[in-house]
């Protein structure tokens, strides 16, 4: 099977995954909290459940995108982090108390931490300025799968029979229906989904790409004159001015070791080893900077409030306007819709506007749909159809901004950290936005007779980021990519 080929079906593979997560998300959301109060739950028990699936999250992406950088692999890393769903669900199938289905979770959470690792493949297997559009096709790909996720739920809540010792009904069922899709989508990694190379990889003596068709007796050829550029060069993230061309023309700095005489400002960490003195100087390096902290800081703050106002939502349409689990599947539907649209438009526009620019106008969009919450949800006034009004309006401000936050901080992430330790990365990332998925809920879920205390915090936040943006939106840009591209030519790619 050629290159290509193998390509689009790993690609298709990766979709079928975060479609699967959507779909996950969108069958047992509308149903937990009702499932949750048969088996004789606390309230503040929702915030847990919810908060459990994050917190195994959390703490297995980083581990799983540290081991795809180590072995350069993601289908094992797949295939373990699966078995986990299909435990998990199953667990959650069998539903003989709230600890066991709060066990549930935090089984079938371990299973998002392969997310790490994929990031990390697609980010070495991209090139930078095709990134926001690849991540923004993967990330449709989960919001269809929350788009399609209620239409199951359609047939689902119909089930009503016995499974041997088990129950199965519009509860239990979505369980057992996970665990059958994550079942099959095993088979499909394993004979679908390929470990290929990725698009650029340093070979010999500069950054060359892989499987362009040199022999290597080429390569050879070309050392002598790419081989002092290759001293200079810094690792990806860093900017490096080279020295003039004396450096291949005077014969005496051709046979010294050039380092000591213009070291880079950085050691090249995919160059240098993998130890571990390295792997510590990296991390304090590279998510200590301001841009970094700012991207980190929005990836906590967005889904703090989207999973507070998503915890928020099930109680307030069950006590206002008395919705079961049928009316939150089509309102979840409906927004899957308008989050697909807005992703479409985001992959549109990443296209022919900078990161930082999407990425404000995402915090804009943000800031108003909190605001609106704060004056008209937290207090609903008036006559129904016109609290049903508020709130319709308040969810699709809400569901409007998140496609511009998530695909700008997803991107501009991936290109001002290093190429060579993506995995890890975006396990970082991912596990600051598993703590704000834990911690979102659990404020939510113990302040849903609160709202006032609820948004207000929310609102803190987002002023917050916005503050930190402003300040640290001219660092909010992408010299690496741009530098890495310089070399490459100079490197004669």
């Amino acid at each position: 099977m050629d290159y290509k080929r193998k390509k689009k079906m790993t690609y298709f593979t990766i979709g079928l995954i975060f479609l699967l997560s959507g779909i996950e998300y969108a069958v047992i959301l509308p149903t937990i909290w009702r499932y949750l109060q048969t088996l004789g739950a606390a309230p503040y028990f929702l915030g847990l459940g919810l908060s459990a699936f994050s917190l195994t999250g959390l703490l297995s992406g980083p581990l799983f995108g540290h081991l795809s950088d180590k072995t350069h692999t993601t289908k094992k890393i797949i295939l373990f982090a699966n078995l986990f769903e299909i435990v998990g669900n199953f667990m959650y199938f069998m539903g003989y108390s709230k600890w066991l289905l709060l066990s549930s979770r935090l089984v079938a959470g371990i299973g998002t931490g392969a997310g790490s690792s994929i990031f990390g493949f697609l980010t070495r297997s991209t090139a930078p300025e095709d990134r926001s559009t690849v991540f923004a096709a993967v990330m449709a790909c989960r919001q269809a799968g929350l788009l399609i996720g209620p239409a199951f739920n359609l047939f689902l809540r119909l089930c009503d029979f016995q499974l041997g010792p088990f129950v199965v009904n519009k509860y239990t069922a979505p369980g057992l229906f996970m665990c059958l899709l994550w079942t099959l989508l095993q088979l499909a990694v394993v004979f679908m989904y390929w470990d290929i190379p990725p698009q650029e990889e340093p070979v010999g003596e500069g950054d060359r790409e892989v499987g362009d068709g040199e022999e290597e007796e080429e390569e050879e050829e070309g050392k002598p004159l790419i081989g002092p550029r290759h001293d200079i060069l810094g690792s990806y993230g860093s900017v490096v001015t080279p020295e003039p061309p004396r450096s291949t023309a005077d014969p005496a700095i051709s046979n010294v070791n050039l380092p000591p005489l213009s070291p880079p400002p950085s050691p090249p960490p995919g160059e240098e080893g993998d130890s571990s003195h390295v792997k510590s100087f990296s991390m304090s390096r590279e998510f200590l900077r301001e841009e970094v902290v700012v991207l980190l800081t929005a990836q906590f703050i967005t889904l703090f409030n989207q999973t507070a106002l998503e915890t928020m939502v099930t109680p307030l349409t069950q006590q206002y306007f008395n919705f079961g689990e049928l009316e939150n599947s089509i309102m979840y539907c409906i927004c899957s819709v308008e989050v697909i649209a807005g992703f479409l438009f985001v992959r549109w526009l990443s296209r022919r506007t900078a990161e930082r620019v999407v990425l404000a106008v995402g915090l804009i969009l943000c800031n108003i749909s909190c605001v609106w919450c704060l004056i008209f949800l937290a207090n609903p006034q008036g006559t129904p159809p016109w609290q049903l009004a508020e709130f319709i309006i308040g969810v699709f401000l809400q569901v409007l901004g998140l496609p511009f936050v998530a695909v700008a901080q997803v991107s501009l992430f991936s290109k001002i950290t290093s190429e060579k330790t993506q995995g890890f990365s975006q396990g970082v990332r991912r596990s600051v936005g598993g703590l704000a998925t834990i911690f979102g809920p659990l404020w939510a879920g113990g302040l849903t007779g609160n709202l006032y205390v609820m948004l207000g915090l929310m609102m803190v936040l987002l002023a917050l980021l916005t503050i930190m943006m402003f300040f640290s939106y001219e660092r909010l840009v992408e010299p690496a990519v741009v530098e890495h591209a310089e070399s490459s030519e100079d490197c004669g790619e």
